[in-house]
């Protein structure tokens, strides 16, 4: 009996219409993350106001309008959002919101000081994100979606004592776990802030406290914190805040269009990670307004489907039922 050598043409064959499949999936696939990537670096440069209005003012009260900034995460050289910056004066707001992380590199508080001048005329009011006190660090961007990021053991410093300092010569109240009134528009103005929660440095120092019978008098209860983690929203819920202004979550950053965030940085449902929402905490319910924030981390200087913003609240009084 002769013997047949097997034919592996066939196979081969397969092999290679396999491989040419492969690698057109590979190279599609690498095509939609590279324009993905450069889609996502125009985005993050798309800076909007989102409107809000709320109906919490005591009867009788004027509007009163809230400038909510919130991620800056300033860079040197980022022209375009220093302008952008600098044009919210225009907004002319009664009250001016900063929840933090304004920088993202050690050479940024002077160029966002100059970006943030114009906004000094109103008054305002200040907490620290973790990227105040620290720079950021390279990691692996996929590293985002697997739960609340961690500070390095060794971090870069930032100068965010002539930061915090610069603002309150401009006219700000730092507010890093302390509490203080104002009164703006003829009406008195609680604030009650908190050191970063995402760093776990919060100690909360209640509400300014008086004459007695003040609580008798028009005034408004408004919590500022950086990021919004369930315990801190249901203390300050709890401790009747009328308002509470966070930020931290970047709105999700890259969001899935139709569905939305994929994470929030914190426990804070995905759902939550931008807007104006109600939270409820042991029979108490408060406002709740997110920002989506302003910049990135210059380590992952994307947006998808989640555009920078600054927030505009308007508040009003309440209605005759609501009162």
């Amino acid at each position: 009996m002769r013997y047949s050598a097997p034919d592996f043409s066939g196979l081969a064959k397969r092999a290679r219409t396999v491989g040419r499949n492969a690698a057109f999936v590979a190279g599609t696939g690498a095509a939609v993350g590279s324009a993905a990537f450069g889609y996502g670096l125009w985005e993050k440069n798309q800076f909007g106001v989102r409107e809000e209005n709320l109906a919490i003012l005591p009867p009788g009260q004027q509007p009163f309008r809230i400038l909510h900034l919130s991620d800056i995460h300033f860079v040197p050289g980022q022209h375009k959002k220093a302008a952008w910056l600098s044009s919210l004066a225009d907004l002319r707001p009664d009250l001016v919101v900063n929840t933090g992380d304004n920088l993202s590199h050690v050479k940024a508080v002077d160029p966002l000081l100059e970006a943030l001048k114009p906004l000094f005329e109103f008054p305002g009011v200040f907490v620290p994100g973790s990227n105040d006190y620290y720079g950021p660090s390279w990691k692996n961007p996929a590293s985002y979606l697997f739960g609340p990021s961690l500070r390095k053991k060794e971090p870069v410093p930032l100068d965010w004592t002539k930061l915090s300092t610069e603002f309150g010569l401009g006219g700000w109240i730092d507010l890093t776990n302390r509490h203080q009134s104002l009164v703006m528009n003829r009406m008195r103005f609680d604030f009650s802030g908190v050191d970063d929660p995402h760093l776990q440095r919060e100690k909360y120092a209640g509400w300014p406290r008086g004459t007695s019978g003040q609580d008798q008098t028009p005034h408004l209860k408004v919590a500022v914190i950086h990021a919004p983690y369930q315990r801190v929203l249901d203390h300050f819920t709890r401790d009747e805040a009328d308002l509470l202004l966070a930020g931290h979550t970047h709105g999700g950053q890259i969001c899935v269009p139709g569905f939305g965030a994929l994470v929030t940085n914190c426990d804070l449902p995905t759902w939550r990670a931008k807007g104006l929402h109600t939270w409820e905490s042991k029979g108490h319910t408060t406002p709740v307004n997110v920002s989506g924030g302003i910049g990135t981390s210059r380590y992952a200087p994307i947006r998808i489907a989640c555009r920078p913003e600054a927030v505009l609240l308007t508040l009003t009084e309440r209605t005759s039922a609501e009162a």
